[in-house]
């Protein structure tokens, strides 16, 4: 997220604080129809966060019906899926993120039991919502992972 700000201009530190917090409550509330992210949602606006940090994280749940109408509600839908499926290549691979390319990722995708709770569609669709290349999505996002592979501990064995 904070890549993606950078390069658009945009506040980093609001994009980086939007992607860590916009799961915060996934794993408690995981019910997509009465749970997630309502509970964040609510917290956040309890602590009067910025709206367009609660706009994105509504917007990033289909769920929710909310529209996806700005740079950081685009990248957010973008992002989220993608970065998880990169984790998971990652982990898997004895050089983590680093050297980790589109073919390889993309053929990572047509495995459905490789890290399967991840929705194929939406990792596609983020790049069209960017209106950006496959590819180059991928890229630009492993390339962000991969600045931070050490506090992330992506880099292999």
């Amino acid at each position: 997220m904070a890549a993606y700000a950078r390069q658009g201009g945009h506040d980093e530190e609001l994009w980086e604080v939007t992607g860590l917090l916009h799961d915060a409550d996934y794993e408690r509330y995981p019910d997509l129809e009465t749970g997630h992210p309502r509970f964040i949602l609510a917290e956040l606006e309890r602590r009067d966060a910025p709206p367009e940090m609660i706009q994105a994280i509504a917007a990033h749940a289909d769920s929710l019906g909310v529209p996806a109408t700005t740079p950081l509600d685009h990248t957010l839908r973008a992002v989220d899926e993608l970065s998880g499926f990169l984790v998971a290549c990652a982990v898997v691979r004895p050089t983590g993120i680093v050297g980790l390319t589109p073919k390889s990722v993309k053929k990572k995708l047509k495995t459905p039991a490789f890290a399967a709770a991840v929705n194929r569609d939406d990792v596609r669709a983020g790049a069209d919502e960017l209106g950006v290349d496959f590819d180059e999505h991928v890229r630009f996002v492993v390339a962000a992972l991969e600045a931070r592979a050490d506090d992330l501990e992506l880099t292999g064995s």
